[in-house]
C-alpha cells in the first residue's frame, strides 16, 4: 500500500510537471508557430481537470490571448480582466494588461489605452518577468506611435531587444524599430538598419515581421520617387503576403503598388491595384491605405475627364482623410490627456506627502506647552499663506504677460513677432543639422467680403475656424502662427518639399470644403498658399519669408485657391488646385 500510494504522488508529481511545461513551449510558439500553438491550446484544453488553479489561469490567458490575435476583443476583453483581478499572479496580470492595452488600441479606445500603458511603463523596474517587459514595451511602442510619439516609440523598440524572453528574436523589435524610424522621416531605403531587419527576420523564419520591413522599404522607395523600386519589391513579396494571410500587409501592399503604378503613369495597373484595396477592405473601414485608394482612384478618372467618377472617388478620398485625421487627433488627445493624468496624480502624492510633513510637524510642537504650541502653529500657517498666496499672484502675473507676448488676441496662436522668433531659432537649429524645413504662406481669399458681408464677427469666427482646420492637419513640432489680418505662416520641420506641398494641399482643401456654420450664416471660403523651402531657399529665414510670400503673390494672382511652391532660380513650379498637380 506504500508502494502504491508513492507511484501515485510521483505520477500526480510528473503530470503536473508536463502540463507546466506544456503551457511554457504553447506560449513561446504564439508567433514564431502559430499553427502549433492553436495545436497545444486544443492538447491542453484535454488536460484541464488535471491542472492546478494556477495552470487554468495561465490557459485562460492563453485563449484570450487567441481571440485578441483574431481581433474578437468582445471574448477576449472580459477573459483579461479576469486575469487581472482574479489570477493573483503579478506575471499573469502584467501580461493580461499588455495584451488588454493593445485590444484598447485597436479598438480606438485610446484614452484607456494610454492611462493603462503609464501604469504598466511605470511598473517595469518591478517587472521581473523578461516576456512581460517584453510585451509591455511592445505593445507600448506600438500605441506610442500610433500618437506620433516616434522617439519614444523607438526607445520602447530598442529596449525590448536587450534581454529576450525565450522563444523571441531580434526580428520584431527590428520591425517596431524601423517603422518608429519611417513615420519619423529618419529612415532611407539605403539604411543599413533595413538589410539589418530583414536579415534578423530571414533568420528567425518569420514571414510576418519581414513583410513589414519590407512595407516600410516600399514606402521609403515612393517617398524618394522611386516607384519602379517599388512595384519590383512587391512583386517579389506578393507571394509570401498572400500565404501569410495577413489582412493590414496585404490592404498596405495594394495601396504601395497604386500608387506606384501611378507615378510610374501605368493608370490601368493603378487602378486595379486601388479596386482591389477597396474590396478587401470592410464596410466603415477608415485608414490610410482607404484614404490613398480613394486619391489614386480620384486623379485617374480626374486624368481622363471622367467627372462624374471622380467627383464620387474625391468625395470618398475626402471621408475617408477627415476620418483618418480625426482618427490621428483622437490618438494624440489621448496620449496628451493621459499624460496630465499623470502628472495630476504626482502632484496629488507630493501633496499627501506636505500633508504628512506638517502633521508631523504639529505633532511635535503639541509635545511643548499648549499656548506656544498654538502659538508657532498660527504664526507657520500664516506665513505659509502669505508665501503661497505671493507665489501664485507671482506666476499667475508671469503667465498672464508670458501669454499677451507670445499668443495672437484672437485665434490663440503665436502672434506675429514670436512666430518669426521661433522661425528664427528652429531655423538655425535645422541648418546645424542639415534637415528638411518647409515654409508656407496662407491667406483667406476674398476676405473683406466676407467682413463686408457677413460682418466683423463673422470674420473673427472665419480665422478661429481656419486656425482650428490648420491644426488638424500639422504635427507636433510644428510652428503656427498668425502674421496679420487674414495671413497665416506655417513651419513645417523635417518635411521634405514634396511632403510639406502634400500638407499644404490637405490644408487647402479641407479650407475648401468645409464651410463655417454660425447662428445659421453658412461661409464657405478658400485660401491660398504659397510654400518655400530650404531645399530651394537655403537656412535664412528672410529668403525663405520672401520666397514663400512670393509663391504665395503668384498663388492669388493665377486664380487664386491653390498651392504654389516656389523652386530654384526664382522660378514658381509646383502648384496644386483641387488635387490637380501641374506646372506655372
Amino acid at each position: 500500500m506504500v508502494g502504491c500510494a508513492f507511484f501515485l504522488s510521483a505520477h500526480a508529481t510528473t503530470l503536473t510537471s508536463n502540463v507546466t511545461a506544456l503551457l511554457e513551449q504553447t506560449e513561446n510558439l504564439r508567433t514564431s508557430d502559430h499553427p502549433q500553438f492553436l495545436h497545444l491550446l486544443g492538447v491542453l484544453h484535454l488536460q484541464t481537470s488535471s491542472m492546478s488553479t494556477h495552470e487554468r489561469w495561465q490557459l485562460r490567458y492563453l485563449d484570450a490571448w487567441q481571440d485578441s490575435f483574431q481581433g474578437d476583443y468582445g471574448n477576449a476583453d472580459p477573459a483579461l480582466q479576469d486575469v487581472i483581478k482574479h489570477s493573483a499572479d503579478p506575471v499573469l496580470v502584467t501580461k493580461a494588461s499588455a495584451v488588454l492595452m493593445d485590444d484598447m488600441r485597436n479598438s480606438r479606445r485610446y484614452e484607456p489605452a494610454f492611462e493603462l500603458a503609464n501604469q504598466l511603463v511605470a511598473n517595469l523596474p518591478n517587472t521581473r518577468d523578461n516576456l512581460a517587459r517584453y510585451m509591455v514595451l511592445s505593445y507600448a511602442s506600438q500605441l506610442l506611435r500610433s500618437a506620433g510619439q516616434y522617439d519614444l516609440a523607438a526607445t520602447y523598440a530598442r529596449d525590448m531587444a536587450q534581454a529576450l524572453p525565450p522563444g523571441e528574436t531580434p526580428c520584431q523589435p527590428w520591425a517596431q524599430l524601423l517603422a518608429a524610424l519611417q513615420a519619423s522621416h529618419k529612415l532611407t531605403s539605403s539604411s543599413l538598419d533595413i538589410q539589418r531587419g530583414l536579415e534578423a527576420c530571414q533568420a528567425a523564419k518569420l514571414p510576418l515581421f519581414t513583410e513589414i520591413i519590407e512595407l516600410v522599404k516600399g514606402d521609403l522607395y515612393l517617398d524618394e520617387n522611386q516607384p519602379a523600386k517599388t512595384v519590383a519589391l512587391l512583386s517579389a513579396i506578393a507571394p509570401s503576403i498572400r500565404a501569410s494571410g495577413f489582412h493590414l500587409a496585404m490592404l498596405h501592399a495594394r495601396e504601395q503598388l497604386a500608387r506606384a503604378y501611378w507615378k510610374l503613369g501605368d493608370d490601368d495597373n493603378a487602378r486595379k491595384a486601388a479596386l482591389t484595396v477597396l474590396a478587401i477592405s470592410e464596410p466603415g473601414d477608415v485608414n490610410e491605405s482607404l484614404r490613398n485608394a480613394y486619391q489614386v482612384l480620384y486623379l485617374i478618372e480626374k486624368k481622363h475627364g471622367r467627372a462624374t467618377a471622380a467627383l464620387n472617388y474625391y468625395q470618398q478620398y475626402a471621408e475617408q482623410n477627415a476620418g483618418y485625421l480625426n482618427d490621428v487627433s483622437a490618438r494624440t488627445l489621448a496620449y496628451d490627456v493621459a499624460q496630465q493624468h499623470m502628472l495630476a496624480q504626482k502632484l496629488e502624492t507630493e501633496k499627501l506627502s506636505k500633508q504628512n510633513n506638517i502633521l508631523r510637524l504639529q505633532q511635535t510642537l503639541a509635545a511643548k506647552t499648549i499656548e506656544t504650541g498654538r502659538l508657532y502653529i498660527v504664526l507657520l500657517l500664516m506665513l505659509l499663506a502669505s508665501v503661497i498666496f505671493w507665489l501664485l499672484r507671482t506666476k499667475r502675473s508671469q503667465l498672464h504677460f508670458q501669454q499677451q507676448a507670445r499668443l495672437d488676441g484672437l485665434t490663440g496662436i503665436f502672434n506675429h513677432q514670436h512666430f518669426i522668433s521661433e522661425a528664427q531659432r528652429a531655423m538655425n537649429l535645422l541648418a546645424r543639422r542639415q534637415g528638411d524645413g518647409c515654409l508656407v504662406f496662407i491667406d483667406l481669399d476674398y476676405f473683406k467680403q466676407i467682413n463686408d458681408t457677413h460682418g466683423h464677427a463673422i470674420g473673427d469666427a472665419v480665422l478661429k475656424h481656419t486656425v482650428s482646420i490648420c491644426r488638424q492637419a500639422l504635427r507636433a513640432n510644428d510652428l503656427f502662427g498668425r502674421l496679420g489680418g487674414e495671413e497665416f505662416g506655417i513651419l513645417l520641420l523635417d518635411c521634405p518639399p514634396g511632403h510639406g506641398a502634400v500638407i499644404a494641399d490637405r490644408i487647402r482643401t479641407m479650407i475648401e470644403t468645409t464651410p463655417l456654420d454660425i447662428d445659421g450664416h453658412v461661409v464657405t471660403f478658400s485660401a491660398s498658399i504659397g510654400l518655400a523651402s530650404t531645399m530651394t531657399s537655403g537656412y535664412e529665414l528672410k529668403r525663405l519669408c520672401r520666397d514663400a510670400d512670393a509663391a504665395l503673390y503668384r498663388a492669388k494672382h493665377i486664380g487664386r485657391n491653390r498651392v504654389i511652391a516656389y523652386a530654384e532660380h526664382g522660378d514658381l513650379a509646383t502648384a496644386f488646385h483641387a488635387g490637380n498637380v501641374g506646372q506655372s
